[in-house]
């Protein structure tokens, strides 16, 4: 590394909006007195000295999953997956691909979609290819967090984290865990935490003898922790009463992709409600999502030994039941799904890579045609190094200010949710959110008066061309 002045550092990456909270400079922070902690917009930063959370450094630059100076996906890929027989732009290296669900009892019945994530976790620890999972699991929220990462090492926690989590989480603990502790681990995690993990594996030979392997989890964006407090607000709860969420509430006799939230009170009681009726139930809109997610371009967790998602293409987003889209890089683990598949514990159909982009097409155009516009804009900061060229003219105006209008969602619901909290009044937040779900599904998918006008306004600025 010749250039110094392209040394980055932790406060250099938050304060650009580039840190995904994933805790990897926490684990590797040796006696620096650094954590995480949780900022005012509800997501998680690391903190330290000011020595080092100041420093500029290479070790930090070349492990942090967002610096521009760490190596990339197909860089990663390369390495991990050199003899991978097939190789897609979009999703990357990889051995095969599947669409289905574990057939084996308890797995797609428990999971909010197919199953497939749990079985593989499962299979793993049962035929001893690792001793413990590193996953996401509930956690106490009076000790300041719903969700945690943890270590099953045994089928009954391996269980307890079944279902999706959107809210933030760390992995400092779990990684500082299995330096201490000696066996082989695998690792649960989102693109930018598995991109994370091999990071520190390349500098680190204990994690690198460790981790045997990463599992991967299809990603649209993180959500900030306080998406769950806008849930309870909506449902007539404060934060401090609920004791339990459920995000994805699964339900046989409705298609999969109807998501409903579910908060439990601490005595008892159960608050449901379908996410098209809360303010921030639009997933693509951009509601509390973190700000390094605009600057992503890794779907498929595309370095992960397996990749999980949900199959969002007909007839599976009708099936209730849930349904997953799995891509496998490692060879093992190919060996184990086509075991599977043979012993009829698995109902999976090969596919091919067009079909997962298929699956995942509103999230590449998120990743690609969006992330080359946004890298367009002038910011401050660390400039991005991504695998997708900066590019703004390729676009119609209107895509330009969908565009636009999320990236203003994003920053301007983290803003008004601080206010109405400062002002107690809930009802502040969710006015402006409403306001700003029909500005957003106006412009996107012309509903109501403000789409209709929308598509006057753009009818007429074709004709004038």
């Amino acid at each position: 590394m010749n250039d110094r002045d392209a040394l980055v550092s932790p406060r250099d990456m938050v304060s650009s909006g580039l840190c995904t909270g994933c805790g990897g400079c926490v684990s590797l922070a040796g006696g620096a007195q650094a954590r995480m902690a949780w900022d005012a917009d509800g997501q998680l930063k690391p903190q330290g000295d000011r020595r080092w959370h100041e420093g500029r450094s290479a070790p930090f630059s070349e492990r942090c999953p967002f610096s521009p100076l760490a190596a990339n996906e197909d860089a990663i890929a390369a390495m991990r997956f050199p003899q991978a027989p097939h190789a897609d732009p979009w999703i990357g290296r990889f051995e095969a691909a599947y669409v289905g669900h574990a057939a084996e009892a308890g797995y797609r019945e428990q999971g909010s979609s197919g199953g497939m994530v749990s079985w593989v976790a499962a299979e793993l620890l049962r035929r001893k290819m690792v001793d413990g999972i590193a996953h996401v699991a509930p956690a106490d929220p009076r000790e300041g967090a719903f969700f945690r990462y943890r270590i099953a090492r045994d089928q009954a926690s391996l269980r307890g984290g079944a279902k999706s989590r959107y809210y933030p989480v760390e992995m400092s603990a779990v990684l500082r865990e299995m330096r201490e502790v000696p066996g082989r681990y695998a690792v649960v995690g989102i693109p930018c935490f598995i991109k994370a993990v091999h990071l520190a594996c390349r500098s680190d030979p204990v994690l690198r003898e460790r981790i045997a392997f990463t599992l991967g989890l299809v990603c649209g964006h993180m959500k900030s922790r306080h998406m769950v407090e806008s849930f309870a607000w909506q449902m007539g709860l404060g934060i401090d009463e609920v004791r339990e969420v459920d995000f994805r509430v699964k339900n046989p006799d409705r298609p999969a992709n109807w998501y409903t939230a579910r908060l439990a009170r601490r005595d008892g009681e159960v608050r449901m409600r379908d996410w098209w009726h809360l303010v921030d139930g639009d997933w693509g809109s951009g509601f509390f999502q973190n700000r390094a997610c605009d600057f992503c371009d890794d779907v498929v967790a595309e370095t992960a030994d397996i990749s999980f998602g949900d199959a969002w293409v007909e007839p599976y987003s009708s099936d209730g039941r849930g349904t997953n889209v799995v891509v496998v890089r490692s060879p093992a683990l190919h060996r184990m799904l086509e075991d599977g598949r043979t012993e009829g514990r698995l109902a999976l159909d090969p596919i091919d890579a067009a079909f997962v982009r298929e699956t995942q097409a509103a999230g590449f155009r998120q990743r690609r045609e969006g992330l080359a516009y946004r890298l367009a804009w002038k910011r401050s900061g660390v400039k991005p190094r991504k695998r997708v060229a900066p590019e703004r003219r390729h676009l119609p105006l209107r895509r330009k200010l969908v565009y636009r209008l999320r990236h203003c969602i994003t920053r301007g619901s983290a803003v008004m949710f601080r206010l109405a909290r400062w002002l107690r009044r809930p009802r502040v937040f969710i006015l402006w959110g409403r306001a700003a779900l029909a500005l957003y599904q106006g412009l996107t998918y012309s509903r109501g008066r403000l789409g209709r006008v929308f598509d006057r306004t753009e009818a007429f600025l074709t004709r004038m061309r």
